[in-house]
């Protein structure tokens, strides 16, 4: 049987700051059966300065242009808010994720919520003194790799290995980081404690920049299980991920698609989320087992299927066995026909009738 994929519902910012919006997404999730939902936690002053432009995908998908900082401000969600939304999630029984974009989130999400796994945003992997704060929290994390390459996706895991080593503050030099990469210990670490999550920054992502064969270029490269985070349109690309491998799925989910805001547009509607985590479930069942040999149903068919050796013409006993007067035809229940070469040559040790099964 395949390992249960974790689903992740990423509710991100699709409750446009809205606190009752918030918690309809956690309760639409729970409802899905998804086994996470996730939100988004961010400080807008401190992750952005105040000309920012946005990305082209956020304007197009909002409809007008602003500066990166009007529009979080927008949508940032209360500290207050989000200890609503996990008392939510500990009432329905669904786990709280958030990720954190400064410092001052991380801080609260650790301290405060006590969360025990975090993930880290695509465009924090090279934010490497948020990455470091991450790692010496201790948490299990996720860390996304949109729009990463092999090294630097090695960079951010160095610092990871470290910052799990001595979690008490230091300064440390990039000497520091490779010895704690490389060591015994690190390594033990990062395969224990880390997820890496493949996935394309683009909202929504063309399916011809998806990529999943990354995915096994990061498991082989770092000997690290990998999930996939996707921003394509619709449930097909996840399913393939699952089938890929993907330990973790992460799949943008909304109220209402046609609602004002920057990721509305690519993400699922409850319905839509409910339909792809009953998918998943029948992928994983569809994988099933790595090894190759006959199922329970398939032993029932073995002698409706198969064939035997049988006699061709009648044969009397001391017959030398000939291609003249052996023929494989079913059922599958008497000699196999593996066992064609062997017997030419002896000798019938009885009488066979023509279409009898051969028993030598």
């Amino acid at each position: 049987m395949s390992q249960k994929t974790l689903i992740i519902a990423e509710a991100g910012v699709n409750h446009n700051g809205n606190e009752q919006l918030a918690l309809e997404l956690v309760r639409e999730a729970h409802r899905a059966g998804a086994d996470v939902v996730k939100f988004q936690t961010f400080k807008a002053k401190n992750i952005v300065t105040s000309d920012a432009a946005q990305a082209s995908y956020q304007s197009t998908n909002i409809g007008m242009v602003e500066s990166q900082l009007t529009m979080l401000e927008r949508l940032e969600l209360s500290f207050e808010s989000h200890h609503t939304l996990v008392a939510e999630c500990k009432k329905l029984g669904i786990e709280f994720l958030s990720t954190a974009f400064d410092s001052q989130s991380l801080s609260f999400l650790i301290d405060d919520l006590k969360l025990t796994r975090l993930k880290i945003p695509s465009g924090e992997i090279t934010n490497l003194p948020l990455v470091l704060k991450h790692a010496q929290s201790g948490c299990d994390l996720i860390v996304s790799t949109g729009m990463a390459t092999l090294g630097e996706i090695e960079a951010a895991l160095a610092v990871i290995a470290y910052g799990y080593i001595f979690p008490e503050t230091q300064v440390p030099s990039e000497g520091d980081f490779e010895l704690a990469y490389s060591s015994i210990q690190g390594q033990a670490l990062l395969q224990s404690k880390v997820t890496l999550l493949h996935c394309t920054t683009e909202y929504p992502a063309p399916l011809d920049e998806i990529n999943l064969s990354a995915m096994a270029s990061m498991e082989n490269a770092f000997n690290l299980s990998t999930g996939y985070s996707d921003h394509s349109e619709g449930w097909l690309v996840p399913l393939a991920a699952v089938a890929c491998g993907a330990k973790i799925i992460e799949k943008h989910f909304t109220l209402d698609q046609n609602m004002a805001g920057p990721d509305h547009k690519a993400s699922l509607n409850p319905a839509q989320l409910s339909e792809m985590i009953n998918l998943v479930r029948q992928t994983e069942q569809a994988m099933g087992s790595k090894i190759k040999a006959p199922t329970k149903s398939e032993v029932a068919n073995k002698i409706a299927a198969r064939k035997s050796l049988v006699a061709a013409v009648d044969i009397l006993p001391g017959t030398v066995f000939s291609e003249h007067n052996i023929d494989i035809k079913r059922p599958g229940n008497g000699m196999s026909p593996s066992l064609f070469w062997k017997i030419m040559g002896c000798n019938a040790s009885r009488h066979y009738k023509a279409g009898q099964l051969i028993n030598e």
